[in-house]
């Protein structure tokens, strides 16, 4: 299935339509957001420091704990490290341009991380109100921010090492992704930002976890590290994410399940989906076939993760709920399994994907 026919149907990605100019929110963006939660909400949230502090902290590792980008790359103060690059630049030799293009998008996303530190700090009840507030969901959101900081240096400096993309063109779409934000379809809504990146971490360990797995076949083992290590840091976070709607769930049963649907009627958009690099206007739509078709993230994986949420928080099981909380209940169950029966049918009528030139690969082609 082309990934595009995919989003059309879900209306995941909203493409960027005048990136020429800078920090121009896109066009295609029409969420109303509402600008508070009710003050009983806002409380709720307030009363869940505790449980925040001793169930979504202990996912955190100390610095010293973590990994770092240097473990992985080669030392810049050791006598070998010509040596090492070398060697590192002989087994990027044997990769594909469509796995690099792949590697970049993934790494511009990570990359963007200022823009979702300022998308968890708009929601209500849990934002970081001074910069450094001692609340347990102010200290998450930075703490966060700081281990997934590692994951877009190690990739940056891995892919500059390896010789193998231009490096500028890679820059210059960073810096687009960052000025052009995200668009607010979680509101402010604490409801719907654990919602989404709940999905998103998921979807960001699948896709890592993918990138290792075609490393490791065409035989850069380092690179699988790089990605294998990155991937099981989403996990962690995922877990965290999860735990909290999950903690949701079970004190506003009726508000949780309508805030997942709420998000899934807007869609799940990817967090780099207003890419753009200068020259191609569907940059985001390009790569994403690529990924469709490598396998590195498919319209299967975001059936299987909106399953395996629905799974995990126990939706079907949800009982007491209003007639609104009900029919969101329903809708949400469903769903997976419409995504599915789409993806079949385009499969049967999927044709020869065109080839497209990528900025990131020195204007090279490869098959969408």
């Amino acid at each position: 299935m082309m990934f595009n026919e995919w989003s059309n149907f879900l209306g995941q990605v909203h493409w960027v339509e005048n990136l020429k100019k800078p920090f121009t929110p896109p066009r295609e963006v029409h969420v109303q957001v509402t600008h508070s939660m009710p003050p009983q909400k806002i409380e709720m949230f307030k009363s869940l420091e505790e449980w925040a502090e001793n169930n979504v902290l202990v996912h955190l590792k100390s610095v010293e704990k973590c990994w770092q980008p240097q473990d992985f790359l080669p030392d810049p103060s050791s006598d070998g490290f010509y040596e090492e690059v070398k060697e590192l630049r002989e087994r990027a030799k044997e990769i594909p341009d469509e796995y690099f293009v792949c590697l970049v998008g993934d790494m511009i996303t990570e990359e963007a991380l200022p823009t979702y530190q300022t998308m968890l700090n708009t929601l209500d009840g849990v934002r970081d109100e001074t910069g450094a507030s001692p609340t347990s969901w102010a200290v998450w959101t930075r703490a966060w921010t700081a281990e997934e900081n590692r994951h877009g240096d190690l990739l940056n400096k891995y892919l500059y090492l390896s010789g193998r993309v231009d490096m500028k063109q890679i820059e210059k779409t960073i810096q687009y992704l960052i000025g052009s934000g995200m668009d607010p379809r979680t509101e402010n809504s604490p409801y719907l930002g654990f919602i989404y990146t709940s999905f998103q971490e998921r979807a960001t360990f699948i896709s890592h976890g993918n990138t290792a797995r075609h490393a490791k076949e065409h035989g850069d083992i380092k690179l699988a590290q790089i990605c294998g290590i990155i991937a099981a840091d989403e996990k962690r976070h995922e877990t965290a994410y999860t735990k909290i709607v999950e903690k949701l769930f079970e004190m506003d049963p009726d508000g949780t399940v309508l805030a997942f649907a709420d998000m899934m009627k807007k869609r799940i958009s990817m967090p780099a989906h207003l890419m753009y690099d200068g020259i191609d206007d569907n940059l985001f739509e390009h790569f994403s076939a690529v990924a469709q078709r490598l396998g590195v993230y498919t319209a299967k994986d975001y059936a299987d993760i909106l399953e395996f949420l629905v799974d995990r928080w126990k939706v079907g099981d949800l009982t007491g709920l209003s007639g609104e909380g009900n029919k969101a209940q329903d809708f949400v169950c469903a769903l997976a399994p419409r995504i599915r029966r789409l993806e079949e049918r385009a499969q049967g009528r999927a044709n020869r994907a065109p080839t497209k030139s990528f900025s990131w690969i020195h204007g090279r082609e490869v098959q969408l």
